[in-house]
């Protein structure tokens, strides 16, 4: 049974980290062999003192300090501290499902001689608001996440490890590196597209399910969007094999909407056609509601069709957004260099 470090990269987690924490720091799993390490990146609320207080309580909770800020840094500050046999990733607002968490992820490992292992990931806290029970629900169907993701399934088999691993045996970092701090979102696919590149394995299992919360409001669940998409844009021009069909869909269709509607004002066949195509559009969001709400209160199902723009066009303007910085960042690097510059 593998020893366990806990990295929890945070930012201004105070509401929830106290509560994530705790759940992690009472585990059923003896003390000596499971630590957890918070990752703080210059947090402004009381993260800090928080995680301090419950230093008191907790002698395997360790605090280091994340200049950088970035999760991504974060991670690989805490990585550098581990000193256990396996690492697992625990965001500062998950919640932890039971006390058995880290004895079912040691014994997954253990059993399975997997080099990393993945968990589904889904968004079902408890007492949601609508608009997280919104989210959660378009946030598992297939309008609104990868379809080639496994963070939904609950079938426990070996899996590519790209969008799903969260947990390494220490060997994997001594293979591949650490986190690309280059990276604000995404890092974790843009690392567990090394794991896989250097043909190490990744069993996905059940045992290891976190909750995550959903955002709750459109604004919050457009900007956590527009990251993943930058992020993703970010990725392919990283690892150009990564992209693939759905993640161009809704920058693809951002583009749509907008190029016809300009050239509909020029066009009046492109103006009918691109009527017809917002129309279908939102046939599709309000059909999708009408299917994921019948599980759902009225006032959740109401707001699916809303979720799904802020899905949508979230990520296609993070996508593009980041898109425009790489090809700039390109274009400087080709343009001459003035006379005399060094």
């Amino acid at each position: 049974m593998p020893s366990v470090s806990v990295v929890v990269p945070v930012r201004n987690e105070a509401r929830s980290i106290e509560g994530t924490l705790r759940l992690l720091l009472t585990q059923d799993f003896p003390r000596d062999e499971f630590e957890v390490i918070v990752a703080d990146g210059a947090s402004t609320d009381e993260t800090v003192p928080i995680v301090r207080r419950l230093q008191g309580e907790f002698p395997n909770l360790k605090l280091v300090f994340n200049a950088a800020r970035l999760s991504s840094a974060g991670r690989n500050t805490a990585i550098r501290h581990a000193r256990m046999d396996v690492v697992v990733i625990v965001d500062g607002h998950c919640h932890v499902p039971d006390r058995d968490y880290l004895k079912n992820l040691s014994a997954a490992f253990a059993a399975s001689g997997a080099d990393c292992l993945g968990r589904p990931q889904p968004l079902d806290v408890p007492d949601p608001t609508p608009f997280q029970r919104a989210v959660s629900a378009a946030r598992s169907s297939r309008l609104g996440h990868n379809p080639d993701s496994d963070i939904y399934s609950n079938e426990a088999k070996f899996v590519p490890p790209q969008s799903t691993a969260v947990a390494y045996a220490r060997s994997v970092f001594h293979t591949v590196g650490l986190f690309d701090q280059a990276f604000d979102a995404c890092e974790d696919v843009e690392f567990n597209e090394r794991v896989h590149a250097a043909g190490l394995t990744c069993y996905f299992t059940p045992a290891v399910k976190i909750v995550y919360e959903p955002r709750s409001s459109f604004r919050a669940l457009f900007y956590q969007l527009g990251r993943y998409g930058g992020g993703r844009a970010k990725l392919a021009f990283k690892h150009p094999k990564s992209l693939t069909l759905p993640a161009l869909v809704p920058p693809l269709w951002a583009v749509w909407v907008l190029a016809g509607g300009a050239l509909s004002l020029v066009v009046p066949y492109f103006g009918a056609l691109w009527l017809a195509s917002l129309a279908l559009y939102a046939t599709v969001l309000l059909g999708a509601g009408v299917v994921l709400g019948r599980k759902l209160s009225r006032a959740a199902a109401v707001r699916v069709p809303v979720v799904f723009v802020a899905i949508h066009f979230g990520f296609a303007w993070g996508f593009w957004k980041e898109v425009a910085k790489q090809l700039r960042q390109r274009v400087r690097w080709w343009a001459p260099q003035p006379a005399g510059a060094s």
